[in-house]
């Protein structure tokens, strides 16, 4: 199974957008610094996600995603999918 996820930082008030075939290792890699963008904050938290079959898939649907440019369409994502 892989996944695309979407983060969120109140320290910085951003969103990241990923995909990787382990959710909760990917996760801990984000808030132990293991990754460019996401190491400036430790309070990253799952917003959203997705599972896929295959690592194609979640790459294109993070692609689909970050396309848009869009805080808008990220929080529509949260708004009608929220996983909390």
């Amino acid at each position: 199974m892989f996944y695309t996820y979407i983060l969120y930082s109140e320290i910085l008030d951003k969103y990241y957008i990923g995909s990787c075939e382990n959710l909760q290792k990917r996760l801990n890699d984000h808030l132990n610094g293991r990754s460019t963008f996401t190491k400036t904050a430790k309070d990253w938290v799952l917003k959203y996600s997705e599972n896929f079959e295959t690592r194609a898939e979640a790459v294109r649907r993070e692609l689909e995603i970050k396309k848009k440019k869009s805080r808008k369409y990220i929080e529509y994502l949260l708004l009608n999918n929220s996983i909390e």
